[in-house]
């Protein structure tokens, strides 16, 4: 698949490409976004071009995993990076971070959401889960104010570092946003 790219009222959502290097290298220097997320610590050079050159680029081609920077129209400033990646036919699950300039704005939420929505109505997508280690709350923050909901805690759900750590979950299903799905649902009597 060709990358596609998306807007919101506020933002540019487009394929990382290597004229971004240098700016995810600056912006993934940040303490919290190596602290919370799964990117190699120390980010280097090399790690920056393995994603703009060939990680991000490979995803969209074979259609595993949807990388989109989040940018402001303008001037096109990063505010952040968010992912599809496909964990399943009509499953996939969301990540992102956000520049330490840009967080509390809104734009992850704004993204989080655009992106969901073109996943259900492009992808045939029926759930997209979140996942994050549990702590991490600017995540969980985006994600319920994005509609996602909290289904509970994995232990030992994620790897981070080398060490297996407990994360929560939560998913946001088409009919969450008031779309239709592939597959019908019938959720568990309550």
């Amino acid at each position: 698949m060709e990358p596609v790219a998306l807007t919101t009222d506020r933002l540019l959502l487009r394929a990382p490409t290597p004229q971004d290097t240098e700016t995810v290298l600056a912006a993934v220097q940040d303490p919290d976004i190596l602290r919370w997320t799964t990117i190699p610590s120390p980010y280097l050079i090399e790690h920056a071009q393995s994603f703009t050159e060939r990680l991000a680029p490979e995803g969209w081609a074979n259609g595993t995993m949807f990388t989109w920077g989040l940018f402001l129209p303008e001037g096109e400033d990063l505010v952040g990076m968010l992912g599809l990646t496909m964990r399943s036919p009509g499953m996939a699950e969301i990540g992102y971070w956000a520049t330490k300039e840009h967080r509390g704005r809104g734009y992850v939420t704004e993204a989080v959401l655009a992106v969901s929505r073109w996943a259900f109505t492009e992808l045939s997508v029926d759930r997209v889960e979140w996942r994050a280690e549990v702590g991490n709350q600017p995540s969980r923050a985006v994600a319920e104010r994005a509609g996602y909901v909290i289904e509970g805690v994995l232990r030992s759900g994620l790897a981070h570092q080398g060490v297996r750590r407990d994360c929560w979950v939560g998913a946001l299903l088409p009919s969450d946003l008031g779309l239709p799905s592939t597959t019908q649902y019938v959720p568990a009597p309550r």
